[in-house]
């Protein structure tokens, strides 16, 4: 692990900021380091309101969507409701087809098979529209490059509205209407809306004509939450709003669907986080493992009993998810192994019976272990399909695009793309992928680094900073749990190692004279040698609040242990 103290702002910004806000030097440096220069500024970070979001007219074809839903309610026509299979495309699909219902009835959803149809607008799916007398679809989540496909629906008389977020290519489909601000002329504020995000505005626009206020519109952003953390999306501008008021609804009162899911926990309040790794997975077990159907049945559900019977068939889904990925994330690291690619830039993995389902996660857990861009594919009909993720700093689809001329079609995000490529050219992209990855990724970016926000004392953890530590969330990209350096600490003798293969580390610390903290270190059994030899050590890591039992303590989540210099 690389540690990378931020660099200090601007003295004179943090100075004013501080004597502002009235705080304390080191929190007014959080606030900087986030874009959060001034008094107004703060307020809207800490303050989220419903009145932050723009107004969703301001987005490129807007109108023309609103006008052609419009038109087609008026004129009794069949509405088809299209979007991925992830989490992001199951919710978008369950919120506008669940707004849409609540004053036509002529709605129906689809949902493409991840392994009959693959990512995307499928011709199954307009084909299926066609046979049902559909004369619109609205595309959620997908469609911001399906020339062909939109073509193709076009000569039968279906029109399309995109509602994507993700890059454009060159050219643009033939659709009524694009909704993606990633579009060059599009000048709406705000371009980092998740898939789900862009349907919110959709029907944020469509209330407007039935003079619904934004507080109308409230129930549904449960689920634009859920997939704004299942999208790893920035957790800025928009999303930190939307995020923020769906938190509240999740906690207060969430749809049957999402009730269902999260019944069982005893935790009283989640914050993004649970539903990062609770909510999040079960719904995307439902694409991964059978279809994303039955996402959007549980979802769009609003009869409790019968949600909790769709949670219970996903949470199966869900187990069977985890015992794939364990498994051949297992075959996966033993073919990195054997073909000795432990040096090379890149890990690009292929077996023609994982399941397709779990490549992606697949890709993250090898990336866990060699630590560069990798991509793990599987047989996807007569083709092959992967998942790619990267690492910190490394665009991924950029790399996939030098290396296209290779593939059939690919899409994706810096982070994470997928694509498909005939089985024959499999050998020559991994060659030309890693040759891409050698001369383009800096060395540094093959290292994994932790990226500390400031170095501070146990002195300034008190209540006040707590506090105010809590008004950051929600947390994501570009807004991530603050991370700190401590120098000098000691355990006070209660270090343990904990976990079935003492992979873990529970440490009582102390630095000079301050009262000690729990500290749990996932993953850091190994070194609890630097803790208990008598010498001082540096600790980075995350202030938690531990409840147990009803109690509510202060409790350090390690991320890694350095012997003092």
């Amino acid at each position: 692990m690389r540690w990378n103290l931020k660099p200090k702002p601007e003295s004179q910004k943090v100075k004013q900021l501080a004597q502002a806000l009235n705080v304390e030097e080191f929190v007014a440096t959080l606030l900087v380091q986030r874009g959060i220069e001034t008094f107004e500024d703060a307020k809207n970070f800490f303050r989220p309101s419903l009145d932050h979001l723009h107004n969703p007219y301001l987005m490129k074809d807007m109108d023309k969507a609103v006008a052609r839903i419009e038109l087609a309610i008026a004129n009794q026509e069949n509405i088809l409701v299209f979007g991925d299979y992830d989490v992001d495309g199951t919710t978008a699909v369950s919120l506008v087809s669940s707004y849409l219902k609540t004053y036509y009835p002529n709605i129906a959803t689809y949902i493409p098979d991840r392994y009959d149809e693959g990512y995307g607008i499928s011709f199954k799916g307009i084909d299926f529209a066609e046979d049902n007398g559909i004369s619109l679809i609205i595309a959620l989540d997908c469609g911001i490059k399906s020339i062909d496909h939109v073509g193709y629906a076009k000569e039968r008389n279906i029109d399309f509205i995109i509602c994507d977020h993700h890059r454009p290519g060159q050219f643009l489909p033939d659709a009524v209407a694009i909704l993606d601000p990633k579009r060059t002329d599009c000048d709406y504020p705000y371009d980092e809306l998740c898939g789900c995000g862009i349907g919110f505005k959709l029907i944020q626009a469509l209330g407007e004509n039935r003079e619904e206020t934004i507080e109308d519109l409230m129930p549904y952003l449960d689920l634009v939450a859920t997939a704004i953390a299942a999208d790893i999306v920035p957790m800025t501008g928009e999303n930190r709003v939307l995020a923020h008021f769906g938190l509240e609804v999740i906690n207060s009162d969430p749809r049957p669907g999402i009730k269902a899911l999260i019944n069982q926990i005893k935790k009283k309040t989640l914050d993004i986080t649970d539903v990062v790794f609770i909510i999040a997975p079960r719904i995307n077990a439902a694409g991964r493992i059978k279809h994303g159907n039955h996402a959007v049945e549980l979802l769009s559900e609003f009869n409790f009993e019968q949600a909790q019977q769709f949670a219970s068939e996903i949470e199966k889904y869900n187990s069977d998810r985890k015992e794939l990925d364990k498994q051949i994330t297992k075959e996966g690291l033993l073919q990195i192994e054997n073909n000795l690619e432990q040096k090379r830039f890149s890990t690009v993995v292929f077996q023609e019976d994982w399941h397709k389902g779990v490549i992606g996660i697949v890709a993250s857990r090898l990336i866990e272990t060699y630590y560069r861009p990798t991509l793990v594919f599987t047989k996807s009909g007569d083709k092959l399909a992967a998942s790619a993720r990267s690492v910190k700093g490394f665009d991924v689809y950029n790399a996939l695009e030098a290396c296209s001329e290779h593939l059939e079609q690919f899409g994706g995000h810096m982070y994470a793309a997928g694509m498909t490529l005939k089985e024959e050219n499999y050998s020559i992209f991994k060659e030309a992928f890693e040759k891409v990855v050698e001369e383009t990724i800096h060395p540094d970016m093959l290292t994994p680094e932790i990226s500390v926000d400031a170095e501070i004392d146990f002195a300034d953890i008190s209540p006040k900073f707590i506090r105010i530590l809590k008004q950051f969330e929600p947390f994501g990209p570009q807004n991530m749990t603050p991370i700190f350096l401590s120098k000098n600490i000691k355990d006070t003798g209660y270090a343990k190692k904990l976990g079935a293969d003492d992979e873990h580390l529970k440490l009582f610390v102390k630095q000079n004279n301050s009262e000690g903290i729990a500290a749990i270190g996932f993953g850091l059994g190994a070194k609890i040698d630097l803790t208990t030899n008598q010498q001082p050590f540096q600790l980075v890591y995350c202030i938690d609040e531990n409840e147990w039992n009803g109690k509510v303590t202060i409790q350090l989540r390690l991320k890694d242990i350095q012997a003092e210099d």
